[in-house]
């Protein structure tokens, strides 16, 4: 990534990551954390819908496809929603590590117009695990997998515990999500990057 900053450069004695084994299976789809949220919830009408799949290692793919919503300049994806599917992306590596970990810096290249109606092939992989410090880099393609690149990005993620959401939310959703009768959803709802 050009001019990436100091703040996302792994320390010196960084870790190399390491896929947690009870993580979901290379090919596996991650599915939604959470109904609401903006990046992969289906509850959102103009949501991205974001779909991403566990890949080899620490890494994980993903589709999105801008929706006249997405818009910024007529026609084109808006700059901000290139960066939420990026930050929705790297987001869902965690679910690799099997850490609650929230996006702390995340720096993105607009290196291409992506126009509406585009699927956007993003990947994305851990880098290095410093203390609660992830470090992972995305690139989003056009055109398929292999495709001309159109962003990318480069993040630190920060681990923190489940009260972090708790403490900060609002009171209606974390209760909401709290007092869903499905388990398993209620768990999710708070188990990466929500």
């Amino acid at each position: 990534m050009s001019g990436t900053s100091a703040a996302l450069e792994p320390p010196a004695g960084a870790q190399k990551p390491v896929r947690h084994p009870d993580a979901p299976a290379p090919g596996e789809l991650l599915g939604a954390h959470y109904e609401h949220c903006f990046g992969c919830g289906g509850g959102q009408a103009h949501g991205l819908h974001l779909q991403a799949r566990a890949g080899e290692g620490v890494t994980v793919t993903a589709e999105f496809t801008v929706q006249p919503a997405h818009q910024g300049a007529p026609g084109l994806a808006h700059g901000g929603v290139l960066a939420s599917a990026l930050d929705e992306t790297l987001g869902s590596l965690n679910w690799l590590l099997r850490t609650i970990a929230v996006t702390g810096r995340l720096e993105t290249d607009f290196v291409r117009p992506v126009p509406v109606g585009t699927t956007l092939h993003l990947e994305a992989e851990v880098t290095a695990v410093a203390r609660r410090k992830i470090y992972s880099t995305a690139t989003g393609r056009i055109g398929g997998p292999d495709g001309p690149v159109a962003v990318r990005a480069d993040a630190l993620f920060i681990e923190v515990a489940v009260e972090h959401f708790v403490d900060h939310g609002r009171a209606e959703e974390i209760q909401a999500a709290m007092s869903d009768p499905d388990q398993v959803r209620r768990a999710r709802a708070f188990e990466v990057n929500p």
